[in-house]
């Protein structure tokens, strides 16, 4: 048997024996027939394309080599619409005018099952502004009706917070932990500690803590606080604030009324 023929074979046995994923995709929104959906990822601190595809009749497919599990977003253009997670298994996205949801692998359900969680709570604070004006019409003050809804905004706030960091604890050792880690800190202009990021990280994982995002974010975080209490000596070359990632979701629920209409 020659070389080149050895070679071809083996090429084609590692081949079929590498992992791979297959996503498929469908959607009722009739402004996204014809667009050319992305998946995209972080490396090296820039967003770089895994893979496009084109919707045809409301349908659209993903497919590749697995070289890794990672997290992704799905892009239509600049547009972010959900996050992802790129693993093994037949992965389905369904995408309609009040929803979206991923699910057909473990990551990929669990990360749609805490989104859920978080959405409820999302929408529990949007109706305390409901609440607030039906208050009114009933006739209750305004300083009583502040003292209540304030207490429930808190509650509701500590629910949230106590939900992003129970995950994140619990998914540190594979991509959830840093990839929810990175769409929460997207918020903020520049890296910043708050209790909340100071408390996950007291519990981190080494494998958590060495993720490249989680790395750089944390260290310039650190950097910047120290420079804003002072305790840099002003002649001191001073590290510019590191950017944050752009074009990610600002939230873990995107409304698909933000996908731009044709």
């Amino acid at each position: 048997m020659s070389r080149v023929l050895l070679a071809l074979i083996t090429v084609l046995v590692l081949t079929s024996c590498a992992e791979s994923y297959n996503i498929q995709g469908s959607s009722s929104i009739s402004s996204l027939d014809g667009s050319k959906l992305y998946l995209k990822a972080f490396k090296d601190n820039e967003l770089k394309n895994i893979d496009s595809c084109d919707v045809v009749h409301g349908k659209f497919r993903f497919a590749g080599l697995l070289d890794t599990i990672r997290m992704a977003n799905l892009f239509m253009d600049d547009e972010s619409i959900l996050p992802i997670v790129v693993e093994k298994g037949e992965i389905e996205i369904k995408l309609d005018a009040a929803s979206q949801k991923v699910s057909g692998s473990p990551l990929n359900d669990k990360l749609y099952e805490f989104i859920t969680l978080h959405t409820q709570l999302n929408n529990e604070m949007n109706e305390l502004s409901h609440k607030q004006s039906q208050m009114l019409l009933d006739g209750i003050d305004e300083e009583t009706i502040d003292r209540q809804l304030s207490v429930e905004a808190a509650t509701i706030a500590q629910r949230e917070d106590s939900l992003v960091t129970n995950f994140i604890v619990e998914n540190f050792d594979n991509v959830l932990g840093p990839g929810v880690f990175m769409i929460m800190t997207s918020n903020y202009p520049y890296p910043v500690l708050t209790p909340q990021i100071e408390d996950i990280m007291s519990k981190a994982t080494k494998n958590f803590k060495d993720d490249p995002y989680v790395k750089e974010y944390y260290q310039t975080a650190n950097e910047i606080q120290v420079r804003q209490n002072g305790l840099v000596d002003d002649t001191m070359p001073q590290q510019a604030a590191q950017p944050q990632p752009e074009a990610i979701p600002d939230s873990l629920h995107v409304p698909l009324t933000n996908v731009p209409q044709k």
